[in-house]
């Protein structure tokens, strides 16, 4: 019985069903889909909703964008408050905008900048390298900062953005006052951790050479159709909000230039990573891809005196899902610094 109350009660109903008693089965049965279709419906509905609020705030915050020219691109950005500056990376196929339920919080206390990477909306920087990489987005966050002219940053890198905070912090420690680090895809290390092999392979196989190869064939819609059911499950392009899904396609340059990259993943060392002395802040969703999962507690192995955050009930997509605890955390991490 203990075990029956830990279900939910439709599944609870199912197992009490007697194995000849078809019609109540049957009956029970449509009561789960039900309640699974309603869960996915307020699911999206919650999902909607933070990004109405992102948009809202975006409206706020987008009379204050601002561009610069560095190492020959351009790149846009909004800053927001005074004090010591705090510089938010976003993650792929995001941009500036991703950031925008975060601005309040931080500006309240600090200088903030939120800046868009040379791919992303809405820069439009014609050329993509062959060899684009977080090394390529680490050497523009360098000379972006140099422009601004400032020497010393809180750094919040969310995914790709915070893979390209890594590589900046390891080449410039100096620069660096605190690092917040937003599950950062350090490909490279999975091969050395157990299970991470079979995991790489079925990134690479299922999601980024198809989507790559979708590209090369001017087909970006299958390419983020693919990386959806790799992230989301299968068909989620088709049950995102139009509001999201165009998001995606506002950044399809920057997610081209990483799939069809010859080293979109270059190897970040375990000692430079080791080696910075730096108060650290590791973020993860309780409920993120194993991969991302395996990263980050190596991560935690490598920084053990790093400061660790899992989100509750959170996915690699914590940001959106629950911007509160992920800005919260964030917050409290910075004032101790």
């Amino acid at each position: 019985m203990n075990l029956l109350r830990s279900l939910p009660p439709a599944v609870a109903e199912l197992v009490l069903v007697r194995p000849n008693d078809s019609e109540r089965r049957d009956a029970v049965i449509m009561s789960m889909k039900l309640h699974v279709h309603q869960l996915m419906g307020s699911l999206l509905l919650l999902f909607s909703a933070g990004l109405a609020a992102q948009q809202a705030d975006g409206e706020r915050v987008s009379a204050l964008l601002r561009n610069v020219c560095v190492n020959g691109v351009q790149l846009h950005y909004m800053e927001s408050g005074s004090g010591i500056p705090v510089v938010l990376i976003h993650g792929g196929l995001g941009d500036y905008r991703e950031w925008n339920s975060q601005i309040g919080r931080i500006s309240n206390h600090y200088r903030v900048i939120a800046y868009s990477r040379r791919y992303n909306y809405p820069n439009d920087n014609a050329d993509i390298l062959p060899d684009h990489s977080a090394i390529v987005e680490a050497r523009d966050f360098a000379a972006l900062l140099d422009t601004l002219k400032l020497e010393r940053v809180h750094v919040v890198g969310y995914s790709y953005g915070a893979l390209t905070a890594l590589f900046f912090a390891t080449e410039h420690p100096e620069r660096v006052r605190s690092l917040t680090l937003a599950e950062p895809p350090i490909l490279g290390w999975l091969p050395e951790i157990p299970g991470g092999k079979a995991e790489l392979d079925k990134f690479m196989e299922t999601m980024w050479t198809p989507a790559a190869k979708a590209f090369r064939r001017d087909d970006p819609e299958t390419a983020l159709r693919i990386t959806c059911d790799y992230f989301a499950g299968k068909g989620s392009y088709d049950q995102v909000p139009a509001e999201f899904r165009q998001s995606l396609v506002d950044n399809i340059r920057e997610w081209k230039a990483l799939t069809t990259s010859r080293d979109a993943f270059p190897m970040l060392s375990r000692d430079s990573v080791r080696n910075l002395k730096l108060p650290i802040l590791l973020l993860t969703g309780e409920k993120t891809l194993a991969p991302l999962r395996m990263i980050n507690n190596a991560l935690t192995h490598l920084l053990p005196n790093a400061e660790q955050v899992t989100i509750p009930g959170a996915t690699h997509d914590m940001w959106i899902e629950d911007p509160e605890r992920c800005g919260q955390a964030t917050a409290n991490f910075l004032t101790k610094h």
